[in-house]
C-alpha cells in the first residue's frame, strides 16, 4: 500500500499528551490531521470517481480514473468548518458538481458558522472542470443532479427545484416540505424526487419544461425510496408508517412495496410486509430499493431478525427471496448494470465489513474483497466497482473492489496498536460484543469504557468510516499509547448483531437496558490483573454521552470519571397521545428513571461536559440542565463550550482542543 502520511504513536505521544502547552504539531494533532475520505461518488460512462478528503479541516475535492494517479480539484486550505458534499459526476466524468457550506445532515436549516467568521458563511452549488480551474458557483442550494446527456444540473433549496446550464439558474417548482432523493428520468424529461412535510413523505414527479408536478397516490404515512422501472413507465417505492408508542417489535404491518403508473401517479400495492418478525420497516445506510433489468425489485427485510436483501417480482408480486441469507447483518447494497448485487457485511468476520456479490435472481454469495480491515459503501463508475476501505493503521481511503487497489495514498497511523475483540456477558445474559486497546505501559494501569453514539452504530476492529468515528479511534489509540486500556463497548441497540440486539427490551426511554452493557463492561475491565480497579473512567458522545452521564449517575463507586460530549441528561419527552393519560404518567416515570437526571442525588464521580452550542442534535440545553443541577450539589465538573459549533464538530481544531481537554482531564482524576 501506498504511504502518503505515517505517524508513529508511542512515547512521544504520551509526552506530548502529558504536556498540554505543547505547539499543534503534536502526535495527536498529527494523528487527527491525517487524511480520511468521505463523499465518494462514480460517473455513468467512464471509470471515475471523485471524494471529500479532509485533512486537518481543511476539506478538498480529488478525482481518480482506475489505474491513474488521483488529482487534486479544488485548493482549500483553512480549518474554516465549511462542508463539502452531494457530490455528483457528470455522465462522462468532466465535470463534477458539488456543495460548499451548510450542514449535510441538516441541508434546509440554518447555515452553521462554525468558525465564528463575521459574516456567516452561504451554502451554494459549485461545478467544477476536471481540469481543476476554479470551481464555478451556481446558485444557492444542496442536491445538484446532472440530466442524463450533462448539459443540464437541477439542484434544491428549502422547498425549491431549481435548474441551471450555463448561465443563471431559474426556479421551477416550489413546494410544502423538502425535496430528498432528486433524480432524472432517463430521457431528461422529468425529475422524481421525495417531497418530506417531516411526519409525512410524497413521491412526486417535476416534468422540467412544462412545469408540473405530480404526485404518485398520496398516503397516510412516508414514501420514499423510489425506484424507476427499466422503461420509466413505473416507478416503485416503499411505503410505510411509525408504530405507535409502545407496539411489539414483531407487530404490524407497517410497510408495504407500491407501484405507480408515472404519467398518472394511480398506484398499487405489490407487496405487504405480514404481522411478525419485520413486520416494522428498517433500512440500511443507503438507497433501499432497486429495480433489476428482469423486472425484480430488490429490497431490505429484516423477516429471519437480520437485515438481509430480498428480491420480489415488480408484476406479481408473491414470496420475496432472500438474496443474501445468513445471521449477519447487510449494512448497505447497490445494484449493478449487470444485475448483480453488490453488498456489505459483517457475514464472516462480526466485528468488520467486507463487500459481497449475488445475482439479483439468486445463488451463492461470494466475498470479493479479502483485505485485513473493512471495506464499506460500494458504488459504480462505468461498470467499475469501488469503495472505502480501512483497517486498523490506515483511515478511510478510495478503493478499487478488485484487489483493494488505491484510488489514492493512504495514510499510516504507524506504530497503532491492535484492538482486540472481546465479548463478555451483561447480567441479565446477554452476550456484549467489544475492542480492547490494552493500554502501554507497566500495570495496573487505568483504564476507560468508550461508548459509541447513535445509538445505531457498530464499532469496528479498526478505524471506521465516517469522520466521527475515525476521530474516536484515534482518541482510544492514544489513551492507550498514553499509558490506559480502554474498551469500546458495542452495547445493545446498537446495529450489526440482528433485530434483536437493536430493538432489545427496555432499551432508552423504556428502562435503558443498554447501560447493564456499559456497566458490565466496566466491572470486565476491573476484573482484568493489569487494570486498577479503582481507577476506571468512561467517556462518550452524543448517546454515548448520555450512557457517560448514566453511568457516573448510577454508579460513581466504579466510574471515577467521565468525559460527556455532547450528551442527553433528561429523556422526557411528550408522550404519544394513543394511550390512557394514567399510562401517559406510567410511561414519564420509565423516562425520567431512564434518565441520569433520575439518579443525580447518587451522582459523585467529577465529569467533563463538553458541547457546540449550535448542536442540531442533542439541544445545548441538555448540558446546560445538568450543569446547573451538578452546581446545586456541588459535583465537581469542568466544562468546554465552543460557540457556534455543530453535534459533529466540522473543526479539526475544536476536535483537537476537546480530545486534548479529556486527556489532560482524566489524567488529573484517574493518574
Amino acid at each position: 500500500m501506498i504511504v502518503r502520511t505515517a505517524l508513529k504513536l508511542g512515547c512521544s505521544l504520551a509526552l506530548a499528551l502529558a504536556t498540554p502547552a505543547l505547539a499543534q504539531t503534536d502526535d495527536l494533532a498529527a494523528a487527527l490531521a491525517l487524511p480520511v475520505v468521505s463523499q465518494m461518488a462514480g460517473a455513468r460512462d467512464v471509470q471515475r470517481f471523485a471524494w471529500v478528503e479532509n485533512r486537518a479541516g481543511a476539506r478538498n475535492l480529488w478525482v481518480a480514473d482506475a489505474g491513474q494517479k488521483a488529482r487534486q480539484l479544488t485548493h482549500y486550505a483553512e480549518d474554516d468548518g465549511m462542508m463539502l458534499y452531494d457530490l455528483a459526476l457528470s455522465p462522462d466524468g468532466k465535470r463534477l458538481a458539488f456543495v460548499r457550506g451548510g450542514d449535510d445532515e441538516f441541508p434546509d436549516g440554518r447555515i452553521p458558522n462554525t468558525a465564528s467568521a463575521a459574516y456567516p458563511p452561504g451554502q451554494q452549488v459549485f461545478v467544477v472542470g476536471d481540469n481543476g480551474v476554479d470551481p464555478t458557483p451556481i446558485g444557492d442550494g444542496h442536491l445538484p443532479v446532472f440530466s442524463p446527456d450533462g448539459t443540464r444540473i437541477a439542484f434544491t433549496r428549502r422547498g425549491e427545484i431549481w435548474l441551471w446550464q450555463s448561465g443563471k439558474p431559474a426556479r421551477i417548482a416550489s413546494f410544502a416540505g423538502e425535496a430528498t432523493d432528486l433524480k432524472w428520468t432517463p430521457d431528461g424529461k422529468r425529475l422524481t424526487f421525495v417531497d418530506n412535510r417531516d411526519d409525512h413523505a410524497f413521491v412526486a414527479f417535476l416534468d422540467v419544461d412544462a412545469p408540473k408536478l405530480t404526485y404518485m397516490e398520496p398516503a397516510l404515512g412516508y414514501s420514499a425510496e423510489p425506484a424507476l422501472s427499466p422503461d420509466a413507465s413505473q416507478i416503485a417505492y416503499i411505503q410505510y408508517r411509525d408504530p405507535p408508542a409502545g407496539a411489539a417489535p414483531d407487530g404490524g404491518p407497517y410497510w408495504s412495496i407500491r407501484v405507480a403508473d408515472t404519467a398518472t401517479g394511480k398506484a398499487h400495492t405489490v407487496w405487504t410486509a405480514p404481522q411478525g418478525m419485520g413486520g416494522r420497516y428498517a433500512g440500511t445506510r443507503q438507497h433501499n430499493l432497486y429495480w433489476s433489468k428482469q423486472g425484480k425489485l430488490l429490497f431490505p427485510w429484516e423477516r429471519s431478525g437480520f437485515l438481509q436483501v430480498y428480491a420480489i417480482d415488480a408484476d406479481k408480486g408473491g414470496e420475496p427471496k432472500e438474496l443474501t441469507p445468513g445471521k449477519f447483518e447487510v449494512e448497505t447494497f447497490v445494484l449493478g448494470a449487470d444485475d448483480v448485487l453488490t453488498f456489505a457485511a459483517n457475514a464472516d468476520e462480526t466485528d468488520r465489513r467486507h463487500l459481497w456479490q449475488v445475482p439479483a435472481s439468486g445463488g451463492a454469495a461470494k466475498r470479493i474483497t479479502n483485505g485485513k480491515g473493512s471495506e464499506s459503501l460500494p458504488l459504480f463508475a462505468g461498470g467499475l466497482l469501488a469503495g472505502i476501505a480501512t483497517d486498523a493503521s490506515h483511515p478511510g481511503h478510495p478503493v478499487v473492489a478488485k484487489g483493494l487497489s488505491p484510488l489514492s495514498d493512504a495514510a499510516e497511523l504507524k506504530g497503532a496498536i491492535e484492538p482486540e475483540a472481546v465479548t463478555y456477558q451483561a447480567e441479565d445474559g446477554v452476550t456484549v460484543h467489544a475492542q480492547l486497546f490494552r493500554g502501554k505501559g507497566k500495570g495496573p494501569r487505568p483504564a476507560l469504557i468508550f461508548v459509541h453514539g447513535g445509538p445505531r452504530r457498530q464499532m469496528l476492529l479498526g478505524f471506521h468510516p465516517s469522520q466521527y468515528y475515525s476521530n474516536a479511534y484515534i482518541m482510544n489509540q492514544a489513551l492507550a499509547a498514553h499509558g490506559y486500556s480502554v474498551l469500546s463497548v458495542n452495547y445493545r441497540s446498537g446495529t450489526g448483531y440482528g433485530q434483536a440486539f437493536r430493538e432489545a427490551p427496555n432499551i432508552a426511554r423504556d428502562g435503558a437496558s443498554e447501560y447493564r452493557d456499559v456497566l458490565a463492561g466496566g466491572r470486565w475491565l476491573a476484573a482484568q490483573k493489569d487494570v486498577a480497579p479503582e481507577k476506571i473512567g468512561i467517556w462518550g458522545g452524543s448517546w454515548g454521552g448520555y450512557l457517560t452521564a448514566l453511568a457516573l449517575a448510577r454508579n460513581s463507586d466504579l466510574f471515577k470519571a467521565g468525559a460527556d460530549f455532547h450528551g442527553v441528561h433528561t429523556m422526557l419527552k411528550n408522550v404519544d397521545n394513543n394511550i390512557a393519560p394514567e399510562l401517559q404518567l406510567a410511561v414519564r416515570q420509565k423516562q425520567w428513571d431512564s434518565s441520569p437526571m433520575g439518579s443525580i442525588d447518587k451522582w459523585r464521580s467529577p465529569v467533563l461536559l463538553i458541547h457546540g452550542d449550535d448542536d442540531r442534535n442533542v439541544d445545548f440545553g441538555q448540558s446546560l440542565l445538568l450543569a446547573r443541577e451538578l452546581s446545586a450539589r456541588r459535583i465537581p465538573f469542568e466544562e468546554l463550550v465552543f460557540p457556534n459549533e455543530r453535534h459533529e464538530f466540522f473543526r479539526y481544531t475544536d476536535w483537537l482542543a476537546a480530545y486534548r481537554r479529556a486527556t489532560a482531564f482524566f489524567d488529573g482524576h484517574l493518574k
